[in-house]
């Protein structure tokens, strides 16, 4: 049985903010080395202007540079932050230690796979990111192993 009153009591939401906050430094993190490898063209893309076109398109207007930036940015920092609480609840819910850098690790890793055969999909950016480009399922699983490291850095921090 799940003890909801735990998760939800002061020093569970305590570690729910914690999460949160790891989560949204690790979104910059992430979206700081995706936008700095995409300009020296070492990516083929920007998460930012990927997590943009997502909304972009959602509502239906053209998309500029200036907007894909204005909407991808918090698109992307909130996504972070959420599923840095995300993680935090589910350890709490399953009894598992959220700071176990195995845990962490398998939790992005399902992250991961879920951005190749679920997100970029739903951005139109087809499976595993192939409309943007071939190693695009490379590029994000570095992206994820950054965003994983410096999660677990956050946490042993806060």
């Amino acid at each position: 049985m799940i003890d909801i009153t735990a998760i939800l009591s002061l020093s569970g939401t305590a570690k729910i903010i914690q999460g949160i906050f790891a989560g949204f430094l690790a979104g910059i993190i992430m979206g700081l080395a995706s936008e700095c490898l995409y300009r020296l063209k070492i990516f083929k893309s920007s998460l930012l202007l990927v997590d943009g076109m997502f909304f972009i398109r959602s509502i239906r207007i053209k998309p500029s540079n200036a907007a894909l930036y204005a909407a991808g940015i918090p698109i992307h920092l909130i996504t972070s932050s959420v599923f840095g609480g995300i993680y935090i609840i589910i350890s709490a819910i399953l009894k598992i230690d959220a700071l176990s850098p195995y845990v962490i690790s398998f939790y992005f890793f399902i992250m991961w796979l879920s951005m190749l055969f679920i997100a970029l999909p739903v951005a139109g950016q087809g499976m595993l990111g192939e409309r943007l480009h071939r190693s695009t399922w490379l590029e994000q699983l570095a992206l994820h192993i950054v965003f994983g490291i410096t999660y677990f850095e956050a946490l042993q921090i806060f």
